[in-house]
């Protein structure tokens, strides 16, 4: 068994998905490792890991709506606010999705469905430097 870890920044525009599969799997591939387990971390509270159909945008278009009404930025219906009127709906919706992703390793690549992609998924409105950690083992 071998183990690797790297991170890696990912800028956003803001709130929004922004598909990160084609840099995982290009350090993945860098590995050398043919089966496994890889775990995704974002080290953020207020942006999440999501892997979801990477075919159609509207798709991502739909979520980021839903989103919107489920964790509406409203400053009267939060108690936290000091960092702005988007952080406390931002901290909800990273809550709902996920800070980690485990992905099995089969082939050297993540065993994703023909239509998955990873992203990260921005839950504030300025743009952000998101720090990504990936670790794999394995052999």
């Amino acid at each position: 068994m071998r183990q690797a870890t790297t991170t890696f920044a990912v800028d956003t525009r803001g709130k929004g998905l922004t598909e990160i599969t084609e840099s995982i799997v290009g350090w993945l591939r860098d590995q050398g490792l043919e089966t496994g387990l890889l775990t995704v971390f974002c080290r953020h509270t207020s942006a999440s890991l999501i892997i979801q159909e990477n075919a159609d945008p509207d798709v991502r278009t739909d979520l980021e709506a839903y989103f919107e009404t489920i964790a509406p930025e409203d400053p009267g219906r939060y108690v936290h606010g000091h960092e702005g009127a988007d952080d406390m709906p931002a901290h909800i919706r990273t809550a709902l999705t996920a800070s980690s992703l485990s992905i099995p390793v089969i082939g050297g690549a993540p065993a994703l469905g023909t239509w998955q992609g990873i992203y990260l998924f921005e839950h504030r409105r300025r743009p952000h430097r998101r720090q990504i950690i990936l670790h794999v083992v394995g052999a």
